[in-house]
């Protein structure tokens, strides 16, 4: 098992989360974390700043609430795994930002912090139990069912089945 998939499961033991959907909001608030949304060009998800011993997550106030939701998962990723940098900016201008190009994260912290989010807002064993309690008849069916029931976007769904080996590629 992968250090982010240890990280996101060990904050889910941490705060006793055993049930969907897991609220990234609140996870950040209990560690001391501020969330402030804020406006950021649309090609920015999020942002991680650190100083003086707290840490403030900026989320891009314009985007969905799943993509939010996600971005925040994704920098509270990067507070657990990735130490050091005091800023850290996920949008398309760089490889620490948060947006389409680390969401295809080619960086190896900005794919830590993506398999966190995962892991946390969609972990392995409630996404199984989810999926053996379902009956669908496509995996379209599957993957709105789910999207829902863990407060994704069905896109963010596919991938994390697609991870899991539940199903073998996008649902048509």
């Amino acid at each position: 098992m992968a250090k982010a998939d240890i990280a996101a499961r060990a904050l889910l033991l941490e705060f006793r989360i055993d049930a969907p959907p897991v609220n990234p909001f609140e996870l950040a608030g209990a560690l001391g974390v501020i969330v402030v949304p804020q406006r950021m060009d649309d090609d920015v998800s999020g942002m991680l700043l650190r100083k003086d011993g707290r840490c403030v997550i900026g989320v891009n106030e314009s985007h969905s609430h799943e993509r939010q939701r996600f971005t925040v998962a994704h920098e509270l990723g990067h507070l657990r795994l990735h130490e050091g940098r005091p800023l850290i900016l996920d949008t398309d201008a760089r490889v620490n930002y948060r947006n389409a190009v680390s969401s295809m994260a080619t960086d190896r912290e900005e794919i830590d912090a993506n398999r966190f989010a995962a892991a946390l807002l969609a972990p392995e064993s409630m996404v199984r139990r989810a999926a053996q309690r379902i009956s669908f008849r496509t995996t379209h069916d599957l993957v709105r069912v789910l999207a829902s029931q863990f407060h994704l976007s069905e896109m963010a769904m596919t991938y994390r089945l697609m991870n899991l080996g539940i199903v073998s590629g996008p649902a048509h």
